[in-house]
């Protein structure tokens, strides 16, 4: 099997990018596990809150530049591939550095319980922290773009065991509160990245390297990423990073920490599908063949045992950081892995329309699902808690799902013939 596997490049890369998944969220567990007896829950809450902020802002900001990657560097020369991934780079971080000011500026103002964005320390953590988050993002897009998934995996091994490693030291040396958990947080990820800048990427593209000339001619693409990709990008993880901002500014810091550790519980399951889907598409702009039922066969063998395991023991596994994380979170856990299942079928469904050029299509599903979760969010977050998010986030899944079946049921009626996927460079905008 491991052989077949070895000779299969979607399911290589699949696995190896699934691989970073699972063991950057088991090391963060162990991390999450050493803050939450370690370190008292209005710092854990505090801490939780900014890095959702983080994710949020640097999601909103990354410009769709990840997708442009996969879609441009497979057949670049040298030059042109070190001023696509410098460009690139560049202006992610830039935009999010940018979108961190916005974010530190509005959001005291409008929430109250983003107060601790005022302060110096607050806004200089969110901006480190996007920042931090969107170049590593944006590098591992690269190591797809060249079916090399195994250097995103030991690169996020490094960061995800680099803030275990810090955080315990932090503790033991006396730090402690949410400055113990954004510095364990963020360092690891600004020294691994750091690293593959200056040894990874050369490795990887023999004879290229970072630099600023010529990049200003990357701006069109940019534009072109934003206007595809990037609206496409939004509206898909829009809803998963939102719903901790949410739940913050609803029920409060507190809330936000025990919804957070069963989000990202059961976002092993989550981080499933979109992998495969990142893979396929890869393997499509490399001009490999990767069709849609050899992912979702992926997608089932993968998440199957999991999802049954969370399901019915998620309350022992929550209560591993501490019997209150079980007791608030365990129901919630269940209605999210019920969630697994209509979110991998859209997941799978956007990346195959994806790279037929119909990204009209992808965005009106996104779009579609993201309303529904997050005004219900929004309305049901005071009267029943944080299973309300959960309850959203599965009525969203599913009606995408209702959606894209509805889909494929009129195109399998209208053209019983398969259709193909385009070239990338001669996609529908």
């Amino acid at each position: 099997m491991l052989k077949a596997v070895a000779r299969d490049s979607l399911a290589r890369n699949s696995v190896l990018i699934m691989a970073s998944t699972v063991g950057t969220a088991g090391l963060g567990y162990l991390y999450w596990m050493i803050a939450a007896r370690e370190l008292p829950q209005p710092a854990i809450g505090a801490a939780t809150a900014l890095i959702s902020v983080a994710t949020v802002v640097s999601m909103v900001s990354n410009l769709g530049i990840g997708h442009m990657f996969i879609q441009r560097l497979p057949a670049a020369d040298p030059a042109g591939w070190s001023r696509i991934v410098s460009g690139g780079l560049l202006a992610g971080c830039t935009s999010t550095a940018v979108a961190s000011f916005v974010a530190v500026a509005v959001l005291p103002a409008v929430a109250g319980n983003f107060a601790f964005l005022g302060s110096e320390g607050g806004a200089l953590a969110l901006i480190a922290t996007a920042v931090a988050l969107t170049a590593s993002t944006l590098l591992d897009h690269v190591f797809v773009a060249h079916r090399a998934s195994h250097g995103m995996l030991w690169r996020n091994l490094g960061v995800a065991g680099g803030k275990v490693v810090t955080l315990g030291v932090l503790t033991w040396a006396g730090v402690g509160g949410a400055a113990a958990v954004l510095l364990a947080w963020t360092l690891p990820s600004l020294t691994v990245t750091a690293y593959t800048l200056v040894v990874s990427l050369t490795r990887l593209r023999p004879g290229a390297r970072l630099r600023v000339a010529g990049i200003g001619g990357e701006l069109g693409h940019v534009r072109g990423a934003l206007t595809g990709h990037h609206l496409i990008n939004l509206a898909q993880a829009g809803p998963s990073a939102l719903l901790p901002v949410l739940v913050t500014a609803r029920l409060g810091a507190e809330a936000n920490g025990h919804f957070y550790v069963a989000w990202m519980t059961a976002s092993v399951l989550f981080m499933v599908s979109p992998a495969v889907a990142s893979a396929m598409y890869a393997e499509r702009t490399n001009k490999a063949g990767a069709s849609l039922p050899r992912a979702a066969l992926v997608v089932l063998v993968v998440i199957g045992l999991p999802a049954l395991v969370l399901f019915t023991c998620g309350g022992p596994i929550l209560a591993l950081f501490s019997p209150g994380y079980a007791a608030e979170g365990e129901l919630l856990l269940r209605i999210l892995v019920l969630a697994a299942i209509p979110d991998a079928i859209t997941n799978l469904a956007v990346a195959h329309w994806r790279s037929l050029g119909e990204y009209r299509r992808c965005l009106r599903l996104n779009l579609l699902m993201a309303v529904i979760c997050l005004a219900l969010t929004w309305l049901w977050l005071p009267g029943t808690g944080i299973e309300g998010a959960g309850i959203a986030w599965l009525t969203g899944q599913c009606a995408g799902a209702v959606a894209v079946a509805v889909h494929a049921f009129w195109r399998k009626v209208e053209n019983p013939a398969p259709v193909q996927p385009v070239r990338a460079d001669h996609r529908r905008a």
